[in-house]
Formats: C-alpha cells, sequence, structure tokens
C-alpha cells in the first residue's frame, strides 16, 4: 500500500505487518526510519495502520483456519469459489502448494495458481503445470492420500511450503482388526500433568475444545460428523491429571465402536490423543 501522510515532515505505511515511517524533508528526504518517531506514535493515521493490521492478522487467520476445516473434513470445494478467493493474498497464502484432486481421484496435483475464469493451475506428479476446470476439488486428509510417502518425498524435491498442514501432518492408520466391541483406545493415556489446568491449556493452545473434562475435536468423515475425545479430568480439579482414554461419539453422543471409526476420525483422534500425552511430565532418567 501507498505511503499516507502523517504530521509534519513524516510519511507512514504498512509493511510486513509493521506500521514504518519515512521522513519527506531535510537531507533524509524519502529515507524510512528504523522506528517510529515519538510524535507519531498516537498519530491518527498510525492508530488506523495498527487497527488494519490486526485485523489483517485476524484475517489471515480465519481463512488458514477455513481451508484446514476443508482439509480435515475433505469436503468438496467449488472451483469458482477458489478462483474468486485467491486474489486475496491471505487465501493465496492458505492455498497455495495444497495437494488437490479434481475429477480423477488418483490424479493429485500441488495447486499453484487460479484463474478468474476458475482454471487452477496444479504440477503433478510428473512434476509438468496442467490445467484443471472440475466443478468442485477436494483438498484431501492426507491419511485418505495414496502413496504419501512418495509425495511428501516430491514435494520436497519441489521445495513445497503449505500454510496450512497436510502433506507432513501427522496421521495414524487404524488397524485392520480392532477388538470386537471396543470402544476406546488407551495407547495415549498416563500422560501425568502438574495440574488439570496445565492440561487443559494445552488442548487449547492446540487449538482444540475443551468441553467437561474433556479435550475434543469434531470431524466430518464419510459424510458423518464425529467427535474425538479425551478425558482430561474435573473442571475444577487441581492436583495432578493424566490423560485418559480416546474415544468417539456420533452426533447423539453414542460412543462409536472402534469398528465404526473412519480413517480420518481415527487419524484425528489419535492426533490429538499424541499431542495431549507428547506435553507430559518427564521424570529425570527416564
Amino acid at each position: 500500500m501507498g505511503w499516507l501522510a502523517a504530521g509534519d515532515g513524516y510519511e507512514v505505511a504498512l509493511m510486513e505487518g509493521r506500521v514504518v515511517a519515512r521522513s519527506t524533508g531535510g537531507r533524509a528526504v524519502g529515507r524510512q526510519l528504523k522506528s517510529l518517531p515519538r510524535t507519531l506514535r498516537e498519530h491518527p493515521e498510525v492508530d488506523r495502520l495498527r487497527r488494519l493490521a490486526e485485523w489483517l492478522d485476524r484475517h489471515a487467520a480465519a481463512c488458514v483456519a477455513q481451508v484446514d476445516a476443508w482439509m480435515v473434513s475433505s469436503l468438496p470445494v467449488p472451483t469458482g469459489l477458489l478462483a474468486r478467493v485467491w486474489p486475496d493474498e491471505a487465501w493465496q497464502a492458505a492455498l497455495r502448494d495444497l495437494a488437490v484432486v479434481g475429477d480423477d481421484p488418483d490424479e493429485v496435483g500441488f495447486l499453484r495458481d487460479a484463474t478468474a475464469s476458475g482454471e487452477l493451475r496444479v504440477v503433478n506428479l510428473d512434476g509438468e503445470t496442467v490445467r484443471l476446470s472440475p466443478e468442485t476439488v477436494t483438498l484431501p486428509h492426507p491419511v485418505l492420500l495414496p502413496d504419501l510417502d512418495d509425495l511428501r518425498e516430491f514435494a520436497a524435491e519441489l521445495g513445497v511450503t503449505q500454510k496450512v498442514e497436510q502433506i507432513h501432518r501427522g496421521t495414524w492408520r487404524k488397524p485392520a482388526e480392532v477388538k470386537a466391541g471396543a470402544t476406546q483406545v488407551s495407547e495415549f493415556a498416563g500422560g501425568r500433568y502438574a495440574s488439570r489446568f496445565g492440561l487443559a491449556a494445552r488442548a487449547t493452545q492446540l487449538g482444540y475444545k475443551v468441553s467437561g473434562g474433556y479435550a475434543t475435536c469434531r470431524v466430518r468423515d464419510a459424510g458423518r460428523v464425529v467427535e474425538a475425545a479425551v478425558w482430561i479430568g474435573e473442571p475444577y480439579w487441581d492436583s495432578e491429571m493424566e490423560t485418559g482414554n480416546l474415544t468417539w461419539h456420533d452426533q447423539e453422543g453414542r460412543a462409536l465402536p472402534l469398528s465404526e471409526v473412519g480413517p480420518v476420525a481415527w487419524s484425528e483422534g489419535m492426533r490429538m490423543a499424541a499431542a495431549l500425552h507428547a506435553g507430559r511430565q518427564i521424570e529425570e532418567g527416564s
């Protein structure tokens, strides 16, 4: 954006999320200053730029959150929608280099551009830039991507950097056989925290919802909403606490047998449980 007049002898602008100033007079005319002069710190133009920077930060975070939701749920996204939002730098940063799938589920490519006409440009696994015009595309959850290890290796060769964690997202695949009637996974139970507050704070910091005595994450898997939950203790308990078992529930609150948990819900639930367990207290020498 351009420079704005602010006070006598100065102009201000927003650069990389920070308000900067330059001189418009004297020998230093046009020179960008290392810091804002004291006389400008409360200037109305500076205040407006600071508020704009805060809004841009919130907007960028909202774009990432929305794209992450599309990816985790593998929802079909209209190609026309991607074309409309692409000129917005925040949307483009969130979408660029994500693995996308069009009409052919076996054809995966990294998104590089979306034109106003609704055409997508992607780099396929042969390293070629191809054009796609499907009505919708999906941003698949990595557990659904075939040959994920090969895709990760190819992405490293291309120098792919994703704003939304997709191909390098931690994934867990459900065992081919699970115990009949079982509804819980205890693999990540027993992670000890100094307090329930610390455990709940870690869950919140990681982006999970804390409801009652559980840390939860909600996932749309194969057309239905499933909620994974890890027991973290009663809300007002202020002593040591350990992570509990991992369970999954449907929209009516019914505990799902492990045999009914889909691949995405399984992976995301295990990812949450592993992340909470990773923050546990580690005794010296263990």
